[in-house]
């Protein structure tokens, strides 16, 4: 039997209408986008919201003023959040908590690692803004805990390959939540934070070579696995029709979307359930990939 295709749309990040009009930040925007990612084949949705240092009640509330219309027009979607800035990781994470108990995500984030974000300057060497992206193995061993508390599916962020190490020692202990998929974020040509300049690219470039290193690290483990290009194009790469290939999912969004075009997240969502049909695997609908994935809730 064929193992259906999970997409998941990364719908906005941290990305601005200046850099693509069709980035959605309101939660009424969010909304609409969402259900045209869920209508054009995407089975997940990530979001984050506009406001991203403020307390856990009020990034909750936006949340939920989103996800809220989602959830109401079609009840199995599986939506989750990003971690907040600033503050403790109590701080940071704790609207995980709050969107759980209100029933509105299955999964939840974790990011085993720290990561630098950046680009070129006018040398090409490695430049402003100078950001670090930062969580220390105590944060990391708080949201998986969170996870299993709040029996959320871990939404694991691969930046680099030592965040997959950090990963697969919990999975060896028996100590990785049940749900799990494990996105493999290859560095693409532009930067993530601004989308627009030449980026010193972290983690592996979008190869084959490079998704073969992380296919050997996950070998063994059955844990499920996706591909993303962050800062370029991953329908463009040479990833995503190999992941296809060798059983893998697909991330596709304007989170991570950089290049020459201003496509909208409905239009890179079909473009992946078209690549998906090339490679003749069908595309997992949200309660499929709830099964396929195993997730708790």
């Amino acid at each position: 039997m064929v193992t259906p295709v999970i997409i998941e749309a990364a719908i906005n990040g941290v990305a601005s209408k200046a850099r693509n009009a069709h980035i959605p930040c309101a939660p009424d925007e969010i909304a609409r986008d969402a259900r045209a990612c869920l209508a054009a084949g995407a089975a997940i949705v990530h979001s984050h919201n506009a406001e991203m240092a403020v307390e856990a009640a009020r990034a909750a509330d936006l949340y939920l003023a989103a996800w809220r219309p989602v959830l109401a027009a079609q009840a199995d979607a599986i939506l989750y959040p990003t971690i907040g800035f600033g503050g403790t990781i109590e701080e940071k994470y704790g609207h995980h908590a709050i969107l759980a108990e209100a029933g509105a995500i299955r999964m939840g984030l974790l990011d085993p690692g720290s990561v630098n974000f950046g680009a070129t300057d006018e040398d090409g060497l490695p430049g402003p803004p100078d950001f670090v992206y930062a969580n220390p193995f105590s944060d990391i061993r708080h949201e998986v805990a969170a996870c299993a508390r709040h029996r959320l599916g871990p939404s694991i962020a691969i930046f680099e390959p030592g965040f997959l190490r950090a990963a697969l020692a919990f999975h060896r202990v028996g100590r990785l939540p049940a749900g799990a998929l494990v996105k493999l974020y290859f560095g693409g040509e532009f930067d993530y934070l601004g989308g627009t300049r030449r980026g010193v690219g972290f983690g592996l470039p979008p190869t084959r070579a490079s998704l073969e290193a992380y296919l050997a690290m996950l070998e063994g483990t059955n844990l499920p696995w996706a591909v993303a290009v962050i800062g370029g194009d991953v329908l463009a790469s040479d990833v995503a029709r190999l992941a296809l290939e060798r059983g893998g999912h697909l991330r596709v969004g304007l989170e991570d979307y950089a290049g020459s075009r201003a496509p909208s997240n409905e239009e890179l969502v079909r473009e992946a359930v078209s690549l998906a049909c090339a490679v003749g695997r069908p595309v997992a609908s949200c309660t499929e990939a709830a099964r396929m994935l195993g997730l708790p809730r």
